[in-house]
This record gives structure tokens, sequence and C-alpha cells, in this order.
């Protein structure tokens, strides 16, 4: 296997960076918390090209993978982007897998409509039953019960999904849940028809938009999509997060280099004392072995979608621990107004404490981690 970027990937990687760099999305974060609008960088992503990552060229996508979506959610996270992807993307990758609405998925390659993803978790050997996100609680809920209608490729979804990723103002919705034998189903809803709530909501950070997603009977289109597949969505979500809060650990390690190097204290830049150092190279070895995890997990979705599972699993777990040390040695570094909310510092430290939670959160996926390793030893074992 080769984890070097190609000559496109550095490509999309530098012009996600020089596009992303002509908005000022920090100073919109801070803003943001005092109730200001955040900054539309939807129409920036549609002319990039971001929209189609994962839609294949005969829909008008650019039919790449998910390694090339790792590299711009880096940059959004970099920079604290508030860009709708992490529903997106998910959401159209399942869509192109259905392959059937072309109209469809040619609007959402372009970004003349948005797409958002109501998660289900997939079973493991704890609790075999998809699940969805609580609201409240660490229990967590019972994913959607969808009812496959009398008329070929029609169903109804029934249940609430919280805390889902740009669920507002999303111009379709792909809901995972369980039919009646509790096998996993996806449709695709229209969020303006009879039985759909979307309430809006942020929790902590407000450079992300959430949405607690109610459905009373709401009608839609079946999705001809594996089980596979629909856990690889799930998947796929955890590699965006994990490539994002890779994105917040470079810029929190570069700014706490640079302010190491021009502070002084009794006659000395404070990167020169040993505890300023040691802190600062923990940061770096987490954030490449994060790197590390982020490539194979792209290899793995391409070339060995088996082990797709636990390559996303291990970059999400490592990728929030990740952002959570280098946040806090950020607002250590800059020392008390590192700690004053008027500094950046502490954004990035929302940023981390929200990733962290979602989708199951880093907990979650270490388990995930523990249990497919298992798994694969009893596989072993036996044979």
């Amino acid at each position: 296997m080769n984890f070097e970027l190609s000559d496109e990937q550095v490509f999309l990687r530098e012009a996600a960076r020089d596009a992303l760099g002509r908005v000022r999305t920090v100073e919109a974060a801070r803003a943001a918390l005092e109730g200001e609008p955040l900054p539309d960088l939807w129409p920036t992503a549609s002319q990039a090209g971001w929209t189609g990552l994962l839609i294949g060229e005969r829909h008008g996508g650019a039919g790449l993978g998910a390694i090339d979506a790792m590299l711009v959610l880096a940059e959004t996270g970099r920079v604290l982007a508030s860009v709708a992807l992490l529903g997106h993307l998910p959401a159209t990758a399942l869509l192109d897998a259905d392959g059937a609405d072309g109209a469809l998925l040619a609007r959402l390659a372009s970004g003349e409509a948005r797409a958002a993803w109501l998660p289900a978790r997939p079973g493991d050997d704890r609790d075999p039953a998809w699940t969805s996100e609580p609201r409240g609680g660490k229990r967590r809920a019972a994913a959607p019960k969808v009812t496959v209608g009398g008329s070929d490729g029609e169903a109804t979804v029934t249940g609430t999904v919280a805390w889902v990723p740009d669920a507002p103002g999303a111009d379709v919705l792909v809901v995972v849940g369980v039919d009646g034998t509790g096998s996993p189903r996806a449709v695709a809803l229209d969020p303006t028809a009879g039985g759909v709530e979307i309430e809006a909501t942020t929790a902590y950070d407000a450079t992300r938009p959430l949405g607690h997603v109610t459905l009373f009977g709401a009608s839609g289109r079946l999705l001809d999509v594996a089980a596979d597949e629909l856990a690889a969505a799930w998947y796929l979500a955890h590699a965006l997060i994990a490539a994002e809060s890779l994105g917040a650990v470079e810029e929190s390690l570069r700014r706490s280099v640079e302010y190491a190097k021009e502070r002084y204290t009794f006659g000395r830049a404070i990167g020169s004392y040993q505890a300023v150092k040691h802190g600062l190279t923990e940061v770096l070895r987490r954030q490449e072995n994060v790197r590390a995890l982020l490539y194979y997990a792209g290899w793995a979705r391409q070339d060995a979608p088996d082990e797709f599972a636990v390559a996303a699993s291990a970059a999400r777990s490592a990728a929030g621990a990740a952002l959570d040390f280098a946040a806090r040695e950020l607002i250590s570094v800059h020392g008390g107004i590192g700690a004053t909310w008027e500094h950046d510092a502490p954004l990035f430290f929302r940023r981390a404490q929200l990733s962290r939670r979602l989708l199951g959160g880093t907990g979650d996926a270490t388990d995930r981690v523990a249990s497919e390793l298992l798994a694969a030893a009893r596989s072993g074992a036996a044979a």
C-alpha cells in the first residue's frame, strides 16, 4: 500500500486551503457566539466541486474517494469553517450507491441542492441493534422504523434522530432506520413533506449547525443500498470528523509554536523551556499518528472494505484525543490570555469538545476498535 498523496490530492488540499483562506472563518466563529450569522460557504463548496466529491462522474460529480473528502474536511477543520459537508457527503455516498435518481444526484453534485444524513449506528457484539443518537443521556435511542409501502420503492419512516449535523436547511434527508425484521434500510425524504419536523439547535460550538429531526410516518423513496454500505456511511462520517480534527490539531500546533517562539519570559523564549517543548512535541506525535490512521482509513475504504470499520474508528478515537490535548495545550502555551474568550484558543477547545461527542463519540469509536480486533482474533483462533 502507498500512503503518499498523489499530485492531484496535493492540489485538492492546497486549493481547499486557498479557497477557505479568503474568508475570516475564525473571526466568524467568535461572532457566532454572540448571535451573528455564520458566513455562507456553500457557494465556495459548490464552485470548488466539494459538493460532488463522492458522486460519480456520470451524475456530474468528481467520482473521488474517502481520502479526498478527508483532505477537504481537514482544511475546513483547520480554520473552523462551517461548511455543511459532514451531513452532505455521507448522504450523497448513499444516494450515489442507489443511483436511481440521476436528476437529484446532479443537483447535489453541483451544489444546487444540499443533503443531510440522519445516522444510525451499526450493531456490534454488545448490541446487535442499529441505534440513533439520544437527545439526552448515554443510552442510545432506537433507530427510526421503516415501513415499506405497498407500491415498489416507497416507504414511510417514524422516529426521532437527535443532533443531526447540517439538518437545518437541507433539501433532502437520507434516513437510516430499521424495518420490521430489524434490518437496516435507507429512505430519501423531502424535509418539507408532511410528517417531518426539524428543530435547529447548537451546542457549545456555534460553527456546527445541528438539528433534532422527528418523523411521523414521513413518506419517501426507499433506497436500494446494502447493509454494508449503510454501515460504511457511519464509518465514513467518523473518518470525516477525524479529518476535521486533524486540521484543527495542525492549526493549534502552528499557533502554539509561533507564540512559543516570540513570547519571552526571564529573558528566554518560552519555547526553550522543557515543559513547553515536551507538550508541543506530544501534540506533534498525536498529530502524525492521526494522519497515518486517516491515510489507512482512506486506503481501506477503497481497497480493503473489511478493514474500514476498524480503520475509521481508530482514526476517530485518536483524533478526538489529539484535538482535546492540542486545544488544551494551545490555551496553556498562551497563558492568561489564552484562557480568555477574546482569544481564538477557546474556539478550538469548543470544537474539540463537541466533535469528540458527536455520532456516538470517541468512546464509542474506541469500543468499536476493540470489538473489531477481538472479532478478528476469535476468527483467527477458530481457523
